[in-house]
């Protein structure tokens, strides 16, 4: 596929962030695109009205130009060709019908590329390697999965000649098993982690680590592996690879001149700690992201960049810390009350302890409410009942939103009531909430003064993400 031949490219479904960041990137090159979705929300719709792309809502077959040199379809159950009409007529139309994972695959041909691969961390560390090289002035090409603060768009052609890209192990189209990331030629790879997740793809874990193994084989035979010491799936994995491979852990590394990782943190509004490669001090880093998860983030970002001699220890410093990071990652949610209230994003238990154990970090003395959406399949899945005993270590109160319905019917789905019995079994304050206006009320009978709220999902909380900064604004305004 000649991209300088293409003229005109349409999208199926593409409201989605992978869609509509691939649009952007062929809207960069020149060519002219065209989409349809049943639905058009911010961040996502913003950014195709700045780029001048026209969109329509529904699907249908006259939708699709007549002179469209490639149409790209998205992963949504609902487009297939038997569901959507306007897949049915793509496929019949004769032309190229590709997915967006393949052209990624043609843009990045040649390119050096850095692959971000895991369960957890890929999204964060990802846009924390394009901020740090453009804020260096080096203007790297990037493909982010989700929205991050700083960046006008999240995903850019740049003439740096490093090519950075989240690498999601989901399939790539619903003709195409392959996992996303096996189409994006690695030259480099960083590798945050490898615990199971996305259960209704991958029922098993060794059918989850299968495709992260081919993608290593991927590499060539220079290619560098930063793969993180102290997740021990990725350890594994890592310590299979006959090439270049470079650990990086947290705190308690051994001292071996191979292993990057911190030293002497100090936790804070702009956390600090000494960046380090076996016994030598690197650099000293400041951040304002929340945790331990998120210095792992960078120990593993940073390893990357030094060790390809990407940015100088100084300029690694200026990118970390003026870094603001991605959204709901921890986001903020309001400066206008005294109550702190946080957003994480909970797609699975790794990332729900995280959230859960940095929010405890920064403040220790106030009491923690969860409110928590099981929005995901894995956490819908009665093989994750366990996962409910130790979660919500550290929190006073856990409000427990109704599990989403989507695809209920496709694994063996929990019910609301189940999952909060297990979590007062395990000897949590836990409380079923449904009606948002009715769990609104509940949560405004809860709150005092000395709570800090994490707003834990991938979903919307029916709402609540947004009424709940409200109300703590009227009850408890910052004076």
């Amino acid at each position: 596929m000649a991209f300088g031949n293409v003229k005109k490219v349409h999208f199926i479904g593409i409201a989605g962030k992978g869609m509509s960041a691939t649009a952007l990137l062929l809207r960069q090159l020149g060519c002219e695109i065209s989409g349809s979705d049943d639905g058009f929300y911010p961040p996502v719709s913003d950014y195709l009205v700045r780029a001048k792309i026209p969109f329509s809502k529904g699907y249908k077959k006259e939708h699709i130009p007549p002179d469209a040199d490639i149409i790209v379809v998205g992963k949504n159950a609902k487009l297939t060709p038997k569901e959507n009409e306007e897949v049915r007529a793509a496929f019949a139309s004769g032309k190229p019908v590709r997915s967006f994972p393949d052209i990624l695959e043609e843009l990045v041909e040649g390119i050096d590329t850095i692959v971000v691969a895991g369960s957890y961390g890929k999204s964060t560390c990802t846009a924390l390697l394009a901020w740090c090289l453009t804020h260096a002035g080096k203007d790297p090409s990037y493909f982010i999965g989700e929205v991050t603060n700083g960046f006008d768009v999240y995903a850019h052609l740049g003439k740096g000649g490093v090519f950075v890209l989240e690498g999601d192990e989901y399939p790539s189209a619903n003709w195409d098993d392959r996992s996303k990331f096996l189409h994006y030629r690695p030259k480099n790879i960083l590798l945050t982690s490898a615990t199971h997740d996305h259960v209704n793809v991958f029922p098993t874990h060794a059918e989850y680590l299968a495709p992260f193994r081919t993608l290593l084989k991927l590499l060539p035979s220079d290619g560098l592996l930063i793969a993180n010491q102290s997740e021990q799936f990725a350890r594994g994995l890592a310590e299979h690879r006959g090439g270049k491979t470079i650990f990086y852990a947290v705190e308690g590394a051994t001292s071996h001149d191979k292993i990057w990782h911190a030293q002497s943190i100090v936790y804070g509004d702009r956390t600090t700690f000494d960046l380090m490669l076996g016994t030598q001090k690197i650099v000293t880093l400041a951040t304002a992201l929340l945790g331990a998860h998120n210095i792992e983030n960078i120990v593993g970002v940073s390893a990357m960049l030094l060790e390809k001699n990407l940015l100088t220890p100084h300029e690694l410093a200026g990118g970390i810390a003026s870094f603001q990071g991605v959204k709901r990652r921890l986001d903020r949610k309001s400066d206008k009350t005294s109550i702190p209230i946080f957003e994480g994003f909970g797609s699975s238990y790794e990332k729900a302890r995280s959230a859960i154990s940095a929010i405890q970090k920064h403040f220790p003395r106030q009491r923690l409410m969860v409110v928590f959406e099981p929005h995901t399949f894995s956490w819908r899945n009665r093989n994750a009942l366990l996962w409910y005993d130790d979660v919500f270590k550290g929190a006073s109160k856990v409000f427990i939103y109704e599990p989403a319905a989507q695809g209920a019917g496709t694994h063996e789905q929990l019910s609301q009531d189940e999952i909060v019995a297990r979590v007062k079994k395990a000897g949590f304050d836990a409380v079923a909430i449904s009606e948002p206006e009715a769990g609104l009320a509940h949560i405004d009978r809860s709150l005092d003064k000395n709570n800090v709220i994490l707003l834990l999902t991938s979903g919307n909380l029916g709402g609540l993400i947004e009424t709940i900064p409200r109300l703590a604004e009227k009850k408890f305004p910052l004076r």
